[in-house]
């Protein structure tokens, strides 16, 4: 199976693009990457059915973000290592100033940020 950027539409009327989905071609079945469904199920949470609209995963989910600079022309000559890095102390630099503005939500969110990228990189590594 091949790992993919796919558009998923919700309801009918929701686009959600840059979802991470294994697509096999042969037998034309695809199903979620796993390590994203969390995020992809918060993000259903909160849309509002009524209305049309598209999102772009990538701003929900770190693996997504990751998965759609790899495949961007820009980042052709950057190596995945050298791009998790850049995210990780971009998130760091982020959680420096939420600590400083004492805003614990953000913290929270930047922690939760990380813990996608680095409880996946451990996993790729072990």
């Amino acid at each position: 199976m091949n790992l993919r950027l796919r558009t998923v539409i919700y309801r009918n009327k929701t686009e959600i693009e840059n979802v991470p989905i294994f697509s096999c071609e042969p037998c034309q079945r695809s199903e979620l990457f796993p390590a994203v469904k969390p995020q992809l199920t918060a993000l259903i949470r909160t849309l509002n059915g009524q209305e049309r609209k598209r999102v772009l995963f990538q701003d929900y989910s770190e693996l997504a973000n990751l998965l759609y600079k790899l495949t961007s022309k820009e980042n052709a000559h950057v190596s995945v290592d050298d791009l998790i890095e850049e995210r990780v102390n971009e998130l760091l630099d982020l959680f420096l100033i939420a600590r400083s503005l004492n805003d614990r939500e953000w913290m929270e969110d930047v922690c939760q940020r990380l813990q996608q990228i680095t409880g996946n990189a451990m996993a790729t590594y072990s």
